[in-house]
């Protein structure tokens, strides 16, 4: 998907201030059973359809106002996911200004998931 070029260059100049974990960081983690919640950020129409195994849903649209209600611990870790790591990288950046100390943005999100044909739940 092509974005404008103003939501890029916003996504770009924030990408250095957050973590960003690769699919086989993740994969790692879910094998070594390493503590970790799966948040999925994209709308409710698209979690609706499908989602990453074990992901929790936390819309972009109410991720800063619920987030402290289902994780109230603010050093859990947290890997956000979208469709592609845009919209991750937005989400990661409002909780780090929140006091999360171990937010991560799954790189390339959803899109990088099916293209290496990983299971999905609907």
């Amino acid at each position: 998907m092509k974005h404008n070029p103003g939501f890029e260059q916003l996504v770009d100049s924030l990408r250095p201030q957050v973590n960003e974990i690769s699919i086989d960081t993740l994969l790692n983690w879910q094998g070594d059973s390493t503590p970790h919640h799966l948040v999925d950020c994209r709308e409710q129409d698209e979690w609706q359809k499908d989602r990453l195994p074990g992901a929790a849903y936390l819309g972009r649209g109410v991720m800063e106002r619920d987030v402290e209600s289902l994780y109230p611990n603010k050093e859990s870790v947290l890997v956000i996911y979208c469709g592609g790591g845009y919209r991750s990288v937005l989400a990661a950046h409002n909780l780090v200004q929140m006091g999360y100390t171990q937010v991560h943005s799954l790189i390339g999100g959803r899109r990088e998931w099916m293209a290496r044909s990983l299971p999905m739940e609907a």
